[in-house]
């Protein structure tokens, strides 16, 4: 696992680089993020080369995680996890289950990576080191990587202090703005949007080489402690034959979502909003995934063969959308410069890009009614992330009852209408019972 003191530390570049660094040398490098980040597994993937997952101890059981890691590892030489946030970052739940990169490294047996941004600091980067070696008997930090630094003389001064606490140090990366990621609304710019990602990537795997100790690193891998539990779909498949939304405004699903979709039988159709396409009649349900549509909502706007084959779709079956497909689905959709286009009209809302109020956390969503996403009664868990705001809240049934990560009531979200529900909620897997 490549883990820090805090976001910001320089995480997905050590990551990135020492992926490709990895592949250039012919191993075949199988990838994992912790928590709900849709952005980082495709850079994994486009470095890798290989599909990226995510793994989360909060929102899946533990047996989901331990099948999930066990299928990512499979065929690979090494798998690397990236944490999110500080490595014991998470929310107030028992051990194991708070959302931290630190269950997956107890529960997954991953030696840590600790990267730490030494700007500003010398000796004190062993204090820091020193306590997330030694807060959690379970978690192993098995080596560090100074980021940031200054100089040959302040790289002297924390690789000594470091040495004094029996931590090795796997390399150190200097101060160089130009190794840094582009970010935007919602976090890092998608990786399909990079034009220059492959040269980003040859960039960052030569600084790998040049200032990693890889030899050393792999040195530091172990064979995962968990088997394959064969845990079955994270949520119930929602059809036989499942149309999915996909193309720039419709980017956002959880691979193993559709992994595990695959693999009790259905079957994935996609077809693209944005070139007009409906939702084939083949198909026995429709799913509108988040994205970004809010940058494309002319196009859907005017996109007639999208939206009237949807509306005739959705008269027989079920549709769903979450966060972008919920937009979609609703009324109208107000752009970040203030105009307004309408979207398909299958449920009532109203939504803004341009009233913004950041939506970011945990949550567990209890169906009022039967949908695509689950049964009546069903307790669901993921996420919000989102700028987007409801500034109509319609007229419809609303799906579900949300609650926080701990538990607290925030109150009912989303809608339904006949076959079609929706909400801003990303799905994650369904909690246990019992």
């Amino acid at each position: 696992m490549i883990a820090a003191p805090r976001s910001g530390s320089g995480k997905t570049t050590v990551t990135l680089g020492l992926i490709a660094a990895l592949r250039r040398r012919g191993l075949t490098v199988k990838t994992a993020k912790s928590g709900p980040d849709y952005i980082d597994p495709a850079f994994h993937a486009a470095a890798s080369g290989e599909a990226g997952v995510n793994l989360d101890s909060w929102a899946m059981p533990p047996d989901l995680v331990a099948d999930i890691a066990s299928q990512a590892a499979a065929g690979g030489d090494i798998l690397i996890v990236e944490s999110s946030m500080g490595l014991f970052d998470g929310i107030n739940q028992p051990k194991g289950r708070r959302g931290a990169g630190a269950d997956l490294a107890a529960r997954l047996g991953l030696p840590v990576l600790l990267v730490l941004d030494v700007s500003g600091q010398s000796q004190s980067a062993a204090a820091v080191a020193h306590g997330f070696a030694t807060l959690d008997a379970d978690v192993t930090v098995a080596g560090v990587i100074p980021n940031r630094v200054a100089s040959d003389r302040h790289l002297t001064q924390v690789v000594e202090s470091l040495d004094q606490i029996g931590l090795p140090v796997a390399g150190s990366l200097m101060r160089d703005k130009a190794v840094a990621l582009p970010e935007r609304h919602l976090g890092l710019v998608q990786a399909s949007e990079h034009g220059d990602l492959k040269a980003i990537l040859d960039r960052l795997a030569d600084l790998a080489e040049d200032r990693l100790d890889i030899d050393a690193i792999l040195a530091l891998a172990r064979p995962l402690s968990i088997e394959a539990a064969d845990y079955g779909p994270a949520i119930r498949p929602p059809g036989q034959r499942i149309a999915l939304a996909r193309d720039a405004a419709f980017t956002f699903i959880y691979p193993h979502l559709i992994e595990s979709w695959r693999a009790v039988g259905a079957e994935i159709v996609p077809f693209s909003p944005l070139a007009g396409e409906a939702p084939p009649d083949s198909c026995d349900s429709c799913w509108l995934p988040g994205g970004y549509p809010e940058l494309h909502a002319a196009k859907l706007a005017a996109a007639d063969g999208f939206r009237d084959g949807l509306k005739a779709f959705a008269a027989t079956r079920p549709v769903h959308g979450e966060c972008g497909g919920f937009m979609v689905l609703g009324a109208g959709l107000e752009d970040a410069d203030g105009n307004l286009h309408a979207m398909t009209g299958l449920l009532s809302h109203a939504t803004s890009f341009a009233k913004r109020k950041m939506n970011l956390g945990y949550r567990q969503a209890t169906l009022r009614g039967a949908c695509a996403a689950g049964p009546a009664g069903a307790t669901l868990r993921g996420h919000e992330f989102h700028y987007a705001s409801v500034t109509d809240p319609g007229h419809d049934e609303p799906l579900a009852d949300i609650a926080d990560g701990t538990g607290k009531a925030i109150g009912p979200s989303g809608g339904r209408r006949g076959p079609v529900s929706g909400t801003f909620f990303h799905a994650i897997a369904t909690a246990e019972t019992g």
